[in-house]
């Protein structure tokens, strides 16, 4: 592209060149050879007019008196009634311009100038003209290389670009050229480059989510079914068949809630469930791994609440605080309910060591954790009670205790009551 814009902003010059330098050349010619023979007109009248004035004065009139009033490389003739011509100068030889002028006693005066002089004059004339129209070539070739790279290192630029983009780099360059084309075209890119960038994310904030929020629920399923396969007794078949059932149906629950999430995680679908049904189904689900663990996990507080939110969603936040407790936490896990003006609260806590202060305030963004652990799990909760319109906090570092805000619905019939549930 750019031997072909070098090349035709070259040909355009020359063209005009071309056009232009020919007139121009004939003009020059033209007026230098007009030039040429009114100076040789006005040198035969002006002999002329100073033979009339001497022969009027009865003054000698020779080549002699004369020599002074002709130019140089000029040749003069005066021809006298009843006398001998006179000649000044030498006569040139070949092609010459010549004037005539007659004067009032009958003389005749013939000045002659050689052509040559005249050609000489339009050699000058050409070289001066081709020396600007070859500076005229040189500025249109600089001009034509500068504006060729000016085009070019941008399109250059954008191709790697695009390229950059096809190869999975989907980091904006953010960068302009000053033609407004070339910056269309790069706004375009780095929109596109933005676009994919999300979608990248949210893609692989999708796969994440995913594997952390349906590990703990395929987990459970699993040991439900190996408790079916090693039991004959039809009672306890049934049963632990129905629990498979029911976290089957919350794990599609978690599949459906995760690709909502994935696509607004503003989104939500709040109901005014029963708070005291979601804590009971974690208790069950969760009373495996902690006794496999040897530690005890209890709830406590006031029961009967309503809250408003997505029961799938909120069953997730609080499976997130409680196998968060399993892996970092230590001794007894305790889920308290309460009430704080119209939001209903669940509070868990466990004896451990504690969130270290350095993590207390990050605790929520991915990616952090205080051990060897993926720190998605506390992401994800706190994007779940959001999109419901609750929250989750961290209220307190040693011994660590998070709590998750909910509003609620006044109780048709208050029946407040705290009583405290053990699982070991």
């Amino acid at each position: 592209m750019r031997r072909r814009l070098i090349n035709s902003t070259l040909a355009v010059v020359l063209v005009v060149i071309a056009v232009f330098g020919v007139s121009l050349v004939i003009v020059e010619t033209r007026t230098i050879t007009n030039s040429a023979q009114e100076r040789v007109d006005s040198e035969a009248v002006r002999l002329v007019s100073i033979v009339d004035s001497r022969l009027l004065g009865d003054e000698q009139v020779s080549g002699a008196i004369l020599e002074n009033q002709v130019g140089p490389d000029r040749y003069a003739r005066i021809e006298l009634p009843g006398r001998a011509p006179i000649e000044i100068g030498e006569r040139p030889r070949g092609d010459v311009i010549q004037g005539t002028a007659k004067g009032e006693k009958g003389e005749t005066v013939t000045v002659e100038e050689p052509r040559s002089s005249v050609t000489r004059e339009v050699g000058r004339t050409l070289l001066i003209i081709a020396g600007v129209a070859l500076l005229a070539v040189i500025a249109a070739v600089l001009l034509a290389v500068r504006q060729a790279n000016r085009l070019t290192s941008p399109l250059t630029d954008l191709a790697s670009t695009a390229e950059r983009l096809g190869s999975g780099d989907p980091r904006p360059r953010h960068r302009r050229y000053g033609v407004a084309e070339l910056d269309r075209v790069a706004d375009v890119l780095d929109s596109s480059a933005e676009r994919i960038a999300r979608m990248l994310t949210a893609e692989r904030r999708l796969a994440a989510d995913a594997s952390h929020q349906l590990r703990t629920p395929l987990t459970a399923l699993s040991m439900r079914l190996e408790e079916i396969t090693v039991t004959d007794d039809l009672d306890t078949v049934k049963e632990e068949a129905t629990i498979a059932l029911a976290q089957v149906e919350r794990l599609t629950d978690v599949v459906e809630r995760l690709l909502t999430n994935s696509r607004d995680p503003r989104t939500g679908s709040a109901v005014s469930f029963d708070l005291d049904e979601v804590i009971k189904q974690q208790l069950e689900e969760w009373r495996p791994a902690y006794r496999s663990a040897g530690r005890a996990i209890v709830s406590s507080g006031k029961r009967h609440l309503k809250a408003v939110g997505t029961p799938g969603a909120v069953a997730q936040v609080l499976a997130a605080l409680i196998e968060n407790s399993l892996m970092h936490g230590g001794g007894t896990v305790a889920l308290r309910t309460r009430v704080i003006g119209n939001q209903a609260v669940v509070e868990v806590t466990d004896e451990g060591p504690g969130v270290p202060g350095d993590l207390g305030a990050r605790i929520f963004e991915r990616t952090i954790s205080g051990r060897n652990s993926t720190g998605i799990g506390l992401a994800v909760a706190r994007d779940l009670a959001e999109a419901d319109g609750g929250r989750l906090e961290m209220l307190q570092t040693n011994p660590p205790v998070f709590g998750l805000f909910l509003s609620r619905t006044p109780l048709k019939k208050p029946a407040p009551g705290e009583g405290t549930e053990t699982v070991r």
